[in-house]
């Protein structure tokens, strides 16, 4: 009983020595490296009480009321910018995001800049300079200043984690992965690193391990918004639109604000059968990004679904008829028309659905009328865009060319700037020097649209081996791309590579391209080929049910069945092929 009375009064001994409250200057530095803002508050206030200057601790209590989210509490503290020298670096650190986050940029970047004289080599220093050039569009500036953070921390996390998202730009999903795993390594805790990490994991196809991160978030922090998002995603894409929507209520302001919550929200109403819901989700939607393809004919089928067809019919009948429109916008307008007893309409955009589509590019409408972007000039992105697509489809390339270099001029770090440089030379048939403004503008960021562009211009001038890696290397950081996808599975039907076409296909059919016909109709082929002829047929007819009019579908129909029904498809097709209204290309 001694020795066990012994050895308690030592564990009490221990456990009063462990428990041995820290000096508040260390404790006041140890919350702010956890994230405990009102812990080094508190140990912050002690120290004033004890007779600390207020310019000793101004830098931390700013850095302090800013992980608490009190903008106007830290501006007390920084905005004078009165600090000692030893503190100075970090106080004007603070100012700057400060001015970030509330969209002061210029005022930020001077912070930054009197950061800069007191400390040149700071690594977190240079990840803010990085992000803050980045909204600023100096996007080329701000991967040099992202690299410069690296080189000085490269165990440090949130440089890690920018440089994640700046390859995650350039080279894709894939490509991000090591660095947010690198940047876990060293704060495993850190809600802005885990978020990336799991929606990375997710577009790669790793949802189970992407909703483990998730999960883990909401234990870390139950009030964090983007981890409910993330699951209501990953809820949505497994069919579970009930659960979906209830997570991206407890979202916040994604649900609201956010345009990627704005697009679930309306994805979830279409397949819970709230259309006309979902149709004022996408409209406002559409109103925010009016460039934006996939909006526009997630808008027309909420309409078409809700049965408002004479509204289909007006706001989309003529981009249905434009040469650049999907077949898929072209079969929902036509099937509007049908609905309303206008079948010559109905026939008409159906047979132009039908047509082959090739993979030349064409100018896009603008979202605004040339007059209107003419006379606002290149104020900004959207203005830059609309002017130059406008002079593109009008035909002016002088001109396009002329506005797309005036923005090039104003943003000269810009990547949208340089990409929109390069769809004037493009236009112009100045193909190399539209690719080198492309490759300029992939060096910061490479989404889908830019690089097919660049992948048509390298076939364009016969270079198909370089135009092939470059998809291949896109499809590698990006899986989930079913137009990409079906793209490098037409490349591999024509080399003859069977059982590339056919995993390559069922990737597309996986992500967004199961009710295309052409799609459908090569997958029946390549079945065909490889000696399945029930799964063959299985495709076939479904190309077939989807779009009846379809050459391709019903030419694999005719290859894949032998009975009156395939010679009769064989007939539809070469008549079909031979109408004026296929012969208009």
């Amino acid at each position: 009983m001694r020795l066990l009375a012994l050895a308690g009064a030592l564990s009490l001994i221990g456990c009063e020595q462990a428990a041995a409250p820290l000096p508040p200057p260390e404790r006041a530095q140890a919350a702010l490296a956890s994230g405990d803002g009102f812990g080094a508050e508190l140990a912050l206030r002690e120290m004033l009480q004890n007779g600390s200057p207020r310019e000793a601790v101004a830098a931390a209590m700013g850095e302090a009321e800013l992980l608490q989210g009190q903008i106007a509490e830290a501006r007390k503290w920084l905005g004078k910018g009165e600090f000692t020298d030893a503190t100075a670096g970090r106080g004007f650190l603070m100012l700057g995001k400060l001015e970030m986050q509330v969209g002061n940029l210029p005022s930020a970047g001077t912070a930054f800049d009197r950061a800069l004289a007191f400390m040149p080599d700071d690594a977190e220093l240079w990840v803010y300079i990085a992000r803050l050039r980045y909204r600023g569009g100096e996007q080329a500036q701000a991967v040099d200043a992202a690299l410069r953070a690296i080189e000085l921390g490269p165990d440090n996390a949130e440089a890690l984690l920018l440089r994640g998202q700046l390859a995650r730009d350039a080279e894709g999903m894939a490509a991000a992965l090591p660095f947010f795993e690198r940047a876990l390594e060293k704060q495993p805790d850190n809600l802005d690193i885990l978020a990336d990490y799991s929606a990375t994991l997710a577009e790669l196809g790793r949802a189970r391990e992407g909703l483990a991160v998730a999960r883990r978030m909401v234990e870390i922090d139950r009030g964090y918004p983007r981890a409910y998002f993330l699951q209501a995603v990953l809820a949505a894409r497994g069919g579970e639109f009930a659960l979906s929507r209830k997570l991206l209520m407890r979202s916040g302001d994604f649900a609201r604000d956010v345009p990627a919550g704005i697009l679930l929200g309306g994805v979830i109403d279409i397949e819970q059968g709230n259309y006309a819901s979902a149709a004022q989700s996408f409209d406002r939607l559409n109103r925010l990004q009016p460039e934006n393809r996939q909006v526009r004919e997630l808008l027309a089928r909420s309409l078409s679904l809700g049965g408002n067809h004479r509204e289909l019919i007006h706001r989309f009948d003529d981009e249905a008829r434009l040469l650049s429109a999907s077949p898929y916008m072209r079969v929902i307008v036509a099937r509007a028309h049908e609905a309303v007893g206008d079948r010559d309409q109905a026939v008409a955009l159906l047979d132009l659905a039908a047509e082959t589509r090739d993979s030349s590019l064409v100018a896009m409408q603008p979202a605004m009328d040339l007059t209107v972007t003419s006379r606002r000039g290149v104020g900004d992105g959207q203005d830059a865009l609309s002017l130059v697509r406008g002079r593109i489809v009008n035909g002016d390339r002088s001109g396009a060319l002329a506005a797309a270099g005036a923005f090039r001029n104003r943003y000269p770090g810009s990547a949208d700037a340089f990409a929109l440089l390069g769809d004037a030379r493009l236009a112009s048939r100045q193909v190399g020097p539209a690719l080198q403004a492309y490759d300029a503008a992939a060096r910061i960021r490479r989404p889908w649209p830019l690089a097919r562009r660049m992948i048509a211009a390298l076939r364009s001038v016969g270079r198909r081996d370089d135009a092939v890696a470059l998809a291949e290397a896109q499809l590698a950081g990006n899986p989930s791309n079913g137009e990409l996808a079906s793209m490098l599975a037409r490349f591999a039907y024509d080399q003859g590579n069977l059982n590339r076409a056919s995993a390559l296909l069922d990737q597309a059919l996986r992500h967004g391209f199961s009710r295309d016909p052409q799609v459908l109709s090569l997958r029946a082929v390549v079945a065909s080929r490889q000696g399945d002829p029930d799964l063959a047929k299985r495709y076939a007819h479904r190309a077939v049910s989807i779009l009846p009019q379809s050459p391709a579908a019903l030419q694999a129909l005719a290859m894949v069945e032998e009975s009156d029904v395939a010679r009769t498809a064989l007939a539809k097709a070469q008549q079909l092929e031979n109408s004026p209204a296929l012969a208009r290309r």
